[in-house]
């Protein structure tokens, strides 16, 4: 059985590598191997861009939380004491009564 195992694997790597030899012959295949490397490196360079990301929210947090700290909070109207209201007069109205 372990016989058979191996000679699976064997068969399967020859065929992999026959393939892979294949596509490398195939015309257009240099070029596509240079844009996947080439795909590679930007993805590196995209990696390292967005790890600065990071650091930059922080900052803004943090900056956030200090414009927060330094704007005036609105101070609630406190209500008047019951003394210092006056009772309202019915104003004169502008247009004469008739008697």
């Amino acid at each position: 059985m372990a016989d058979q195992k191996q000679d699976l694997l064997n068969r399967l790597a020859d065929l992999s590598e026959g393939a892979v030899q294949r596509l490398s012959e195939a015309p257009g295949a240099d070029r596509a191997l240079q844009a996947l490397k080439g795909l590679g490196d930007k993805v590196d360079e995209l990696q390292r861009r967005t790890r600065g990301f990071e650091e930059l929210e922080k900052r803004l947090s943090t900056l956030e939380k200090r414009v927060d700290g330094m704007a005036k909070p609105k101070r609630p109207r406190k209500p008047k004491p019951a003394s210092a209201v006056r009772p309202q007069t019915p104003k004169p109205s502008s247009t004469p009564q008739k008697p």
